[in-house]
């Protein structure tokens, strides 16, 4: 396998521990806010995929879309972290990315609204457990995954430096 299918499937097991790490956030923050759980993953998957009856399932369903959505997501982090696109920047980078998918999904299927239309309180919360999606993800993704040789990695650039996750 190449360094960038190595890369991308190393990224998506970070990717589904990073969706692991986010839903038992979700779970804490739940619990401290008496927030409900919101089934909007469940539904979007299941016209997505032209399920009947989108109330089903939808633990189930939710659980499903939130580890496929964290896999593949995980997997363009690994190929973020062999390209030497690392550290906080990097996990800052891929936060927007995690939302967007989401949101493009859910508002392409007619199940969700764009977030700028959602109570602050609802979007901070939001964005906070993308946040932490996104950078426990890279943090482990960067730990699995060394920068490819031809990456920017090996040259040198000029003032400072910051050091990443690895």
């Amino acid at each position: 396998m190449s360094h960038l299918g190595q890369a991308a499937l190393r990224g998506a097991l970070g990717g589904l521990a990073g969706a692991a790490i986010m839903t038992g956030g979700e779970k804490i923050e739940q619990s401290l806010t008496g927030r409900p759980s919101s089934y909007v993953p469940a539904r979007t998957l299941a016209h997505l995929f032209g399920l009947g009856r989108p109330g089903d399932d939808r633990f189930a369903r939710n659980m499903a879309m939130h580890y496929t959505t964290g896999l593949l997501l995980g997997a363009l982090r690994g190929v973020m972290s062999a390209a030497n696109l690392r550290g906080p920047y990097a996990s800052l980078m891929h936060m927007p990315v995690r939302l967007s998918t989401d949101q493009t999904l859910e508002n392409l299927t007619g199940v969700g609204a764009p977030p700028w239309t959602w109570p602050r309180d609802e979007l901070v919360i939001d964005l906070l457990h993308k946040g932490v999606y996104s950078f426990a993800t890279g943090a482990i993704v960067d730990s699995l995954v060394s920068p490819r040789s031809s990456s920017s990695a090996r040259r040198a650039f000029p003032g400072r430096r910051l050091k990443g996750f690895a």
